[in-house]
């Protein structure tokens, strides 16, 4: 966007862009409500719904990428709005989905593909080109505490409507609810993008991708985000049947889990906050180290309904706060023209680190029957990203001065 042209205001950015993360990331959060109606009407195993999910979260990621090559060239509208269609048409294609390929091809490719148009990456990098750079901490974390709003506030909502409608019904519900993101996008219409304009910037993509792969900083923040995703997957889908295999009941393992939503909220939007104010980098590292020494003291303490509620608190708090302040970091280092596709690369490391996660989890309980190796492989990872983070690079990096170009690769 050209220095003559005016940015979007903060207010519409935060309200339009905390909305559409809030209906994106919370509809999404809820689908292990589906698990289990759904197996049982179909007939499928519970692999076959797991396998879907899998597939998700790498598509997720693997598209985050080029959905933020797309925002960041053509803006983040157009992204949108294909999100939000697609999200509809995957989740309607749950509800009719007859075969295990058509289940996957809905579930794992659909709406994979439409979360990455319409969560964190191209969001933040709205927000990144519109917000000053004193405000856009703050303004990550905003955005970021309303996603995880959206995770605390759907999972009852979708119970509600599963217990009201079926399943089926329910789906149709939420495909419909999906298409509210479309009207949404026009408040994220940014200048400098309509009518099929590219801005010029000072680097190629070609060149952005070669400068930050190579800049130690970068692939720091990728490794810590590598871990981040292991440990909330890990802990999201296997605590339940940990706590269960402890002899608690289910009802602990809900509370747990909608604690953990509650305390994310307020964890994310003071990450934010305290970005703005000290180094990324040590933030970072108390993230990471916390959330060891959380697992820690739990795998220590006696397990009772008590201990699991500190817990699921406290990680609560830690969950997503390293959203803001990783991606705010990248911004800083490598400024804004091409922060949705740099964090999308960031947060593809972060899906390969929830596949690994969700799938070490099951494959080491089935050899063993204890998830025991796995809380300790999620404790020495944090002990390795709290490390890895300490000597990253905060200052926006130095470049040789190039003629402008438009943003092609």
């Amino acid at each position: 966007m050209s220095a003559s042209q005016k940015p979007l205001s903060m207010t519409q950015v935060l309200i339009c862009g905390a909305a559409i993360v809030t209906l994106s990331m919370g509809i999404r959060h809820g689908f292990g409500l589906w698990l289990q109606p759904i197996s049982q009407s179909q007939g499928w195993s519970r692999e076959t719904f797991s396998f879907a999910l899998a597939i998700q979260n790498l598509v997720w990621g693997f598209a985050g990428i080029f959905a933020g090559m797309v925002a960041d060239r053509f803006g983040a509208f157009r992204v949108i709005i294909a999100g939000g269609v697609l999200y509809a048409l995957g989740l309607a294609g749950m509800a009719l989905a007859s075969t295990p390929l058509m289940f996957a091809i809905a579930t794992g490719v659909l709406i994979g593909v439409s979360l990455a148009g319409t969560t964190y990456a191209v969001i933040y990098g709205v927000i990144g080109r519109n917000v000053a750079a004193d405000k856009r901490s703050v303004a990550m974390g905003i955005a970021a505490a309303a996603g995880s709003f959206g995770q605390f506030l759907m999972v009852p909502t979708e119970g509600l409507l599963i217990s009201s409608f079926g399943w089926q019904q329910a789906l149709i519900i939420l495909s419909l609810a999906a298409l509210l993101i479309i009207p949404l996008a026009w408040g994220l219409r940014e200048p400098g993008f309509h009518g099929g304009s590219v801005p010029m910037r000072e680097q190629t993509i070609r060149q952005a991708l070669v400068e930050a792969f190579r800049y130690p900083s970068f692939q720091m923040l990728m490794a810590g985000y590598f871990v981040c995703g292991f440990q909330v997957v890990f802990i999201g889908v296997h605590m339940p049947s940990y706590l269960k295999d402890k002899g608690l009941s289910p009802q602990v393992a809900s509370y747990a889990l909608a604690l953990i939503g509650l305390f994310n909220v307020f964890g994310t939007y003071a990450a934010g906050v305290l970005a703005q104010k000290l180094a990324k980098r040590k933030i970072l590292a108390f993230i990471y180290l916390s959330r060891a020494a959380a697992i820690s003291v739990f795998l220590l303490a006696p397990l009772t309904p008590t201990s699991v509620y500190i817990f699921s608190s406290v990680m609560g708090l830690l969950w997503l706060s390293t959203v803001p302040v990783t991606t705010s970091a990248v911004a800083q280092i490598f400024g804004v023209a091409h922060l949705s596709m740099l964090g999308g690369f960031v947060f593809f490391s972060h899906q390969i680190g929830s596949f690994l996660g969700v799938w070490l989890g099951g494959v080491l309980y089935d050899r063993t029957g204890s998830y025991d190796i796995v809380w300790m492989i999620a404790i020495a990872l944090g002990v390795f990203a709290a490390l890895i983070n300490l000597p990253v690079k905060e200052s926006p990096i130095t470049r040789t001065a190039r003629p402008l170009a438009p943003a092609t690769a």
